[in-house]
C-alpha cells in the first residue's frame, strides 16, 4: 500500500485539507480532500478566530471520511503572511581538503541558526539559494564532493509563534498529537517551479481572496518575500462600493470581467442575480478592475525595487484571486512591463492555480517523508 500524508493548507479564505500518496510516475495520487470556507486574515490577523477551529474540523472530516482512514500526523502549511524569510551566508571549515557529508551541510544550517531565542518566531524551513566551495562555484547540492571550506547562501523560513501557538491549541482541541509545521510559499515554488527554472530568478504571485505574497525564489529557497494586503475580494469590494450594489451581485459581476476587450459606450455586463438581470456598463466596470489592478502593479514595482532582479527573472502569476479573470494576466504584463505566466498545478483534474498551495505542500511532504528515515535531511527541510 502507497504511504499516505495529510496536509492541510490555510488559504485566506478556504481551509483545504489532503489525504494522499505517491501514484503513478511521480504524481499525486488524492485520497481525500476536504475544503471549508471560514472568514479569513489580513494584516496577520485572523477574522473571527473563535471560528478558525471548526473550519480546520470541517476540512479534515470531510478528507478523512472520503479517504476512509484517520489522520495519523499532519502536515500544517504557514501561509506567507505568518512567515518571514531571513537569507544569511555562513561558512565553515571542513579541517582539511576531503568529501562533503550530509552531516557538514547539517552543521552548516545549525551554524546559521540563530532563532532559537526569538520570543516572535520560530524556525520551520532552511533550504540553499546556493552552497560553495573552495573553488567558488556555487551549487544545489555539495554533498559527495571535494573541499576544505563549506560556505552556503541559506534561507531560514521562521514562522509567527502567534501562528503556531493557534494552531497548536487547535490541534490539541481536534487531538491530533503528532503534527509539523511547514512553509507554504516555499512548498508552492519548489513544486511549481523545476530545477532549471529555479536556478535563475522567479518571482511569483499567489492572490488569494484577502491577500496576495509575492516572493522571489532562486535555487531551492525563498531569497525575498512581501505581503500584500489585496485579493480577489477588494476588487469586488471595490465594485459594490463604486456602483453601490449588494456584494453577491459584485462578485457574480467580477466574474463577468473581460479585461482585454475593448468595449463601447453601450456595452454592457448582463448579470443575472436573484431572479433578476441587471446590466452594467462594461466599461465602468472595467475601469474599476483596472484601477485596483493598477495600484497592485505599483506596490509589486515598489516591492521588487530593491531585488536587483536580472531582466532574464520568470513572472509568473497563481493563486485564486486573479487567475481566473480573463486579461488580469495580459494586464499585469502590460504595467510590470514583464511578460506573466500563470503557474498551476500539472495534475490531471487538480490542474487549478487556486490549488497550487494545497499540492505543493502535498508535494514537499511526499517527496522527503522517506529519506526522513537518513538522518539530517528531513530535519533541516522541516527545521528540527
Amino acid at each position: 500500500m502507497a504511504h499516505e500524508v495529510a496536509i492541510i493548507d490555510v488559504g485566506s479564505a478556504n481551509i483545504t485539507a489532503i489525504i494522499g500518496a505517491r501514484g503513478i510516475n511521480g504524481t499525486i495520487s488524492v485520497k481525500g480532500m476536504g475544503e471549508c470556507e471560514y472568514a479569513g486574515y489580513e494584516d496577520g490577523e485572523w477574522y473571527r478566530p473563535d471560528e478558525l477551529i471548526n473550519a480546520v474540523e470541517r476540512a479534515l472530516s470531510l478528507a478523512q471520511t472520503e479517504a476512509r482512514t484517520k489522520i495519523n500526523h499532519l502536515y500544517i502549511g504557514v501561509p506567507g503572511h505568518f512567515t518571514v524569510s531571513q537569507c544569511k551566508e555562513v561558512s565553515m571549515s571542513l579541517g582539511k581538503k576531503r568529501k562533503v557529508y550530509d552531516e557538514d551541510v547539517e552543521e552548516l544550517v545549525d551554524l546559521g541558526d540563530t532563532f532559537k531565542d526569538d520570543p516572535n518566531y520560530e524556525l520551520i524551513n532552511c533550504q540553499p539559494i546556493f552552497y560553495t566551495l573552495d573553488d567558488e562555484r556555487k551549487l544545489i547540492q555539495p554533498v559527495g564532493l571535494t573541499s576544505n571550506r563549506l560556505s552556503g547562501f541559506l534561507s531560514y523560513i521562521l514562522a509567527e509563534k502567534k501562528f503556531t501557538e493557534k494552531f497548536d491549541h487547535i490541534m490539541d482541541e481536534l487531538e491530533i498529537e503528532s503534527y509539523d509545521y511547514v512553509s507554504s510559499i516555499l512548498a508552492e515554488s519548489l513544486f511549481l517551479f523545476d530545477d532549471y527554472t529555479r536556478d535563475g530568478f522567479v518571482v511569483c504571485l499567489d492572490v488569494g481572496y484577502i491577500v496576495s505574497d509575492l516572493f522571489v525564489v532562486r535555487g531551492d529557497g525563498i531569497l525575498r518575500q512581501f505581503n500584500i494586503p489585496f485579493g480577489g475580494g477588494h476588487i469586488t469590494k471595490a465594485l459594490r462600493d463604486d456602483l453601490n450594489i449588494r456584494f453577491a451581485l459584485a462578485e457574480k459581476l467580477k466574474r463577468k470581467v473581460i479585461l482585454n476587450l475593448e468595449f463601447s459606450d453601450n456595452d454592457t455586463y448582463d448579470v443575472s442575480y436573484k431572479d433578476k438581470v441587471t446590466s452594467f456598463s462594461a466599461q465602468q466596470v472595467n475601469d474599476i478592475v483596472a484601477s485596483k489592478l493598477s495600484k497592485l502593479s505599483r506596490t509589486i514595482t515598489n516591492c521588487l525595487a530593491s531585488c536587483d532582479l536580472p531582466a532574464s527573472t520568470s513572472f509568473y502569476l497563481t493563486g485564486g484571486g486573479l487567475s481566473y479573470m480573463s486579461g488580469a494576466r495580459d494586464f499585469l504584463s502590460k504595467k510590470l512591463n514583464k511578460h506573466v505566466e500563470i503557474a498551476k498545478p500539472e495534475l490531471p483534474q487538480y490542474n487549478k492555480p487556486h490549488l497550487s498551495s494545497a499540492f505543493g505542500l502535498m508535494d514537499m511532504v511526499l517527496g522527503n517523508e522517506e529519506p526522513a528515515k537518513k538522518k539530517g535531511w528531513f530535519a533541516r527541510l522541516f527545521g528540527r
